[in-house]
């Protein structure tokens, strides 16, 4: 008798665990519970973007002030955040045809391409 009652018992028990399993996987598939997790989603992409975003911009804040430092540009406490300060002009050559050199002479003669014809 207790055998039997036991084997009834463990039975139940088991049907009452797979009838709940089974409603939580059907609760999970209706379209209102879809759509609640597709949105959760989007919004866990969404912070997750962000943070990239922000993580892109601070490299880029630092490898800004890395080229800024290299290059000899640093900021200017009389102007505002966004502009740096430009290093003084610099003395460039004139592009001018060195007078010692013979290559940069130009023929005495004059060419005429319709000549040819």
């Amino acid at each position: 008798m207790f055998r039997r009652a036991f084997w009834f018992t463990a039975g139940a028990a088991a049907g009452v665990w797979a009838t709940t399993k089974v409603n939580r996987q059907l609760k999970k598939l209706t379209p209102e519970s879809l759509a609640v997790q597709a949105a959760d989603k989007a919004v866990e992409a969404g912070h997750r973007l962000k943070d990239f975003a922000l993580d892109v911009k601070a490299g880029m804040t630092q490898r800004e002030d890395e080229l800024n430092d290299a290059l000899g540009l640093h900021q200017d406490p009389d102007r505002p955040d966004n502009v740096t300060a430009l290093p003084g002009p610099r003395r460039l050559r004139a592009i001018e045809p060195d007078q010692h050199d013979k290559t940069t002479e130009r023929p005495k003669f004059s060419y005429n391409r319709n000549e040819d014809h």
